[in-house]
Order: structure tokens, then sequence, then C-alpha cells
């Protein structure tokens, strides 16, 4: 074979050898980047609506169901997104993070996500999910009970596990009670509204949902944290499991940036949060319990997904008053639990950086 010849096939090889090479690392990226995304994104929510209806509101996390910001986000990807609304609240999310059946925790109460952590769930703290969440303290029509002292002695339906047990502990102490000393109940938020109706118990913790039944004549609120001392006030956080924010690094992203934009929406009507409340009666809350539930704060405030001082405080307290109230066995460290760096992308991303003020361990806005 003539030099020329045997030189062009050596070229020609070649070429044939590398467009194989180039075809095959094509082929390798592309699966690639289909096995970086998630077939699907599975939301656990630790709440329903009345009637057990899959909806919820009052923050940013159950925005983005109401709205389907991340149906919209993830579409055009093939990504589904599957919603798990729990009656048993957090402590099924917590189940459901044991089980590997759950991807998120929106809206996940402070006690709950710090039980799950204390006790081994591999989960992290993304971002702010539902802070400075108001209680309140419901009993029938007719009691004679007027106020927290009052409670001694009496049948307490409290829904343990949540993060309302820790708010509840802290308001007791407060007025020179234990749990001991009143005959409480373990019961969840629908059968105990169930129980105020009948009188099977004398009072009952809860959030502003029960405010329905004392427009309806039949409980009246004889305390509520609302417009009162930050430090009774509830906080919740989305939380993440570890194996799929190392696993989806760019999903995670996405979903805390889905959040943090509905945060935006939300703080963007704080001066008439009308659109805000009608889209939160999806859930069954009426909107004149939200308007009063919200009239002595922020929307905008209670709407950021800041993990500030404030918050970072108040979950470090948490910690502290889940083992000193006995329901940790061990306290861990907070600062190692949070994982910021999604927040702070999503923030820098859309130019939200100086958006929301960061608030000090007193709850009030830093200089």
């Amino acid at each position: 074979m003539p030099a020329k010849v045997e030189i062009r096939e050596m070229k020609r090889s070649s070429f044939l050898k590398g467009l194989l090479s180039v075809s095959a690392l094509s082929l390798f990226g592309e699966r690639s980047a289909r096995a970086a995304s998630p077939s699907v994104i599975r939301i656990g929510v630790p709440s329903v609506g009345v009637g057990d209806r899959p909806k919820s509101g009052g923050s940013p996390p159950s925005t983005v169901g109401l709205q389907g910001l991340l149906e919209e986000e993830f579409k055009a990807d093939g990504i589904k997104v599957q919603w798990s609304y729990l009656r048993g609240a957090g402590p099924a999310v917590n189940e459901l993070f044991a089980n590997g059946l759950v991807d998120f925790g929106f809206g996940l109460g402070d006690l709950p996500s710090i039980i799950g952590r204390a006790g081994g769930l591999p989960t992290r703290v993304l971002l702010a999910g539902g802070i400075r969440q108001n209680s309140y303290i419901s009993v029938p029509a007719d009691s004679s009970v007027n106020g927290v002292k009052d409670l001694r002695g009496k049948k307490v339906a409290i829904f343990k596990g949540t993060n309302i047990q820790l708010a509840v502990q802290r308001i007791l102490e407060a007025n020179g009670l234990t749990e001991k000393e009143l005959r409480s109940i373990n019961m969840n938020t629908a059968s105990t509204k169930a129980a105020l109706v009948t009188r099977d118990v004398d009072a009952a913790f809860g959030g502003s949902d029960y405010l329905a039944l004392r427009d309806q004549g039949v409980t009246k609120v004889v305390f509520t944290t609302r417009g009162g001392d930050p430090g009774f006030l509830r906080h919740s956080s989305v939380v993440g499991a570890q194996s799929f924010i190392d696993q989806y690094p760019q999903a995670t992203q996405r979903v805390v940036s889905v959040i943090v934009k509905a945060a935006k929406w939300l703080s963007d009507h704080d001066a008439n949060p009308t659109p805000v409340f009608q889209l939160w009666t999806k859930s069954g809350v009426q909107f004149s319990n939200y308007k009063e539930d919200f009239q002595a704060s922020s929307l905008k405030v209670r709407s950021s997904p800041l993990i500030d001082e404030y918050l970072t405080s108040q979950y470090k307290r948490a910690i502290r008053d889940a083992k000193r109230f006995g329901l940790i066995k061990n306290e861990f460290s907070f600062d190692s639990w949070v994982e910021p760096r999604f927040l702070k992308e999503a923030l820098r991303a859309q130019g939200l950086e100086n958006f929301w003020t960061p608030h000090g361990p007193d709850g009030k806005p830093k200089a």
C-alpha cells in the first residue's frame, strides 16, 4: 500500500474512533443528566385542611402547594411531585422520613423535626417554613376556665409530638404549672375539635383553625400568644432528607428557590394580604380567622425564609427545652443540622439578599 493511502486510512480510522468516542461521551452525559434528576419529588406536609382535604395554608410552603408552583417548575423535566398531607402531623412526617418515603418535610414543626434528628433521622434544615405561629387555648363557651392557671386538674387536649407541645410546656411553666398537673390527652386536631363540641375535654391547645368554633358560639378563647412574648411562638422549617440532597443537589436547589419565590409573593402582599388569605381559605380555614391571626404581626416577617439569629436562638432553645422536658434524650448541634447553601443561592439568584430584615435573638429587627 502506498504511503499516502496508508496515511489517509490511518486518519480516517482515527476520525471514526474519535467520532465514536464523542458519541459515547454524549450518550453517557445524557444518561448521567437523567440519573441526576429524580423521577418524583415526595413532599410530606404535617397537616390537612378542614374535613381532611389535602390542602393547608398559612405559610410559604403551603402556598407552594396551593399555587402548584413545584409542578410548574418540574413539568418540562417530566418530574412528578407527590404530596402527602398527614393528619398525624409532624410525627407522621418523621415516620415517612424513617422509612425513606419522603424527600422533604414542608413546614415541619420545630419539636417533631428535633425529635427526628435526635432519634437519628438524617435530615437537614434548609430554610424557615412558617415562623412565629400563634397558639390558642379554647374551652367550651360556658366553661368556668378563664385563663391558663384555671387548667389545673382539667382534661386538656394536646397534640403531642407536634410543635404545639413545646409551646404548651413553656406557657404552663410561665404560669406556675406543669403538664403533670393537668389531665392531658393526646388528640389530633380533628378529634380535638369534636371533643370541644361534645365537651369531652375541658380545654384544648391549638392554632387559628380553632377560631371557627368560637365564631359558631361553641367555644371561647381564653388565651393567645398573639401580640405577646415572641418566646412563646411556634416555628417550622423546610427539612430535606440528606440522601436526596446528596444525590440531587440541583433538584434540591430548585425546590428551595421555588419556596423563596412563594415567600416573596406573600411578602409583597404585606400591606394588602386579602389575596393571600383568600388563597389560604382553600384549606377550609375561614378568611376572618387568618385575618385575625395575622392582625398583630407582619405577613412579610412571618413569611421570611431566613434562618437568622432569632430563629437560630429559638431552635437552640427548643433543643434544650425538649431535653429539659424529657421529650428527647440527648441534645445536638443546631448549627451542624442546618444546610444554608441552597437558601443563600436562592436569595442571590433572585436578588433578595437584603429583602427580608434579619431579627436578633430577642425577636426584634436588627439595626
